[in-house]
């Protein structure tokens, strides 16, 4: 089941910061026959690629409920359009969290400024969040109780992809490109610590603004640098601006990216071919990955697809930080509760998805660890895994 929220836009944000309530509290989201679980995502604006990991995660839930549910009762799936805006995610979360029948918890969400505007009205009223679409360090920094993170941290992607040009591609001359937010940053840092470790500077770091267009100037600080490599923390429209910037400015240097720029078919496409010998971090299986698990979701998505959706990574996102969530829900019982939902996701070990290995406990809220690299090749078509799984030491 799906339900979309009406018009949020003219909820002020403000009303974010004025107590919830009392009436709220008790609205669990849970009926004899219900559990509603939300997530927001970008479905428009320069972020809107990323808008598919909720629709990954609808179909996971469409799945769930034709097998019958979990434990007697069908998932009541609400999903948002935030445009990628922390003001909108924030009305959206308030409205469903405060209105009849409430909602359970919350699945994935994108974005490390949008999620960090409601972590702590979430984790205040103890309403579970499980698989953050973001690899920042604010959601295990501390551990919150009712908060499970699954996306591997973008400081241990930018130590790999650090790792592998210096030391295994000779690159010496390495410049940062990052959005000038908390995902950028989460990024940017990583990657300046390892570069320290290997005795490196950056010859540049240049910040993007999220109201971005032109980033002419942006891209001859980089060739003036001397950059042979670059890496990018920044939203799809942002890399794909970049590279035709890059193009006419006749710069070609090693471009290498994280996981939020993984789905490299779709990235080809919108970047009109320009998507060839990029590096990449990624956290989940490859999208012609031939396992079973995997077969099985190719299977669903030409079954439960809306007609334009895509089979790729973004998507695939939506299923894998969801998965555990579902899992948890499971071994909780039929007698489900907030608290009794936390208790079984602290019973998750060793649970293998299509992320990597996931881990929780008691005190553990970073679940997933490990990642992988990969490159497309010179045609931008086909992509070739790097390393193995592995956690970033």
């Amino acid at each position: 089941m799906l339900k979309k929220l009406g018009n949020i836009a003219a909820l002020a944000a403000g009303l974010f910061a004025l107590a919830a309530p009392v009436a709220a509290a008790e609205l669990t989201g849970v009926t004899d026959t219900e559990i509603h679980i939300g997530q927001w995502g970008p479905q428009t604006g320069p972020a809107a690629p990323w808008g598919s990991v909720a629709r990954g995660t609808g179909m996971l839930f469409q799945m769930i409920n034709d097998a019958g549910g979990i434990h007697g009762r069908k998932i009541v799936y609400h999903m948002f359009d935030d445009q990628y805006n922390p003001a909108k995610t924030v009305a959206g979360v308030k409205e469903l969290v405060e209105k009849a029948p409430g909602v359970f918890g919350f699945a994935s969400g994108v974005g490390t400024s949008p999620g960090l505007a409601v972590k702590d009205y979430l984790m205040e009223r103890g309403i579970p969040w499980v698989g953050p679409a973001a690899g920042s360090l604010h959601w295990i920094t501390p551990p919150q109780k009712a908060l499970f993170s699954l996306y591997p941290l973008y400081a241990d992607e930018a130590k790999l992809l650090v790792r592998q040009l210096v030391e295994k591609e000779g690159k010496k001359k390495i410049a940062i490109l990052h959005a000038s937010d908390e995902y950028g940053e989460n990024g940017h840092r990583g990657a300046v610590q390892e570069m320290q470790r290997l005795g490196l500077k950056p010859v540049a770091e240049v910040p993007v603004n999220q109201a971005d267009r032109d980033l002419k100037s942006h891209v001859l600080l980089l060739k003036e640098s001397g950059a042979d490599a670059v890496l990018m923390w920044v939203n799809p429209t942002h890399a794909v601006i970049t590279l035709k910037t890059a193009a006419a400015l006749q710069f070609a240097p090693q471009w290498a990216t994280s996981s939020t720029l993984s789905d490299a078919p779709l990235m080809q496409t919108i970047s009109g071919g320009l998507w060839k010998n990029i590096l990449f971090a990624s956290f989940s299986e490859l999208p012609d990955a031939d396992t079973p698990q995997m077969k099985q979701y190719r299977e669903a998505f030409a079954k439960y697809a809306q007609k334009g959706e895509r089979w790729g990574v973004f998507f695939m996102a939506g299923i894998g930080f969801v998965e555990p969530m579902v899992e948890g829900l499971r071994r909780a019982g039929r007698n489900l509760t907030r608290e009794s939902f936390i208790a079984a996701m602290e019973t998750i070990r060793n649970y293998k998805g299509i992320l990597g290995t996931v881990n929780f406990g008691p005190g553990q809220r970073q679940g997933a660890k490990e990642i992988f690299l990969a490159r497309t090749d010179d045609s931008g078509t086909k992509i070739t895994q790097l390393t193995p799984w592995a956690e970033v030491k």
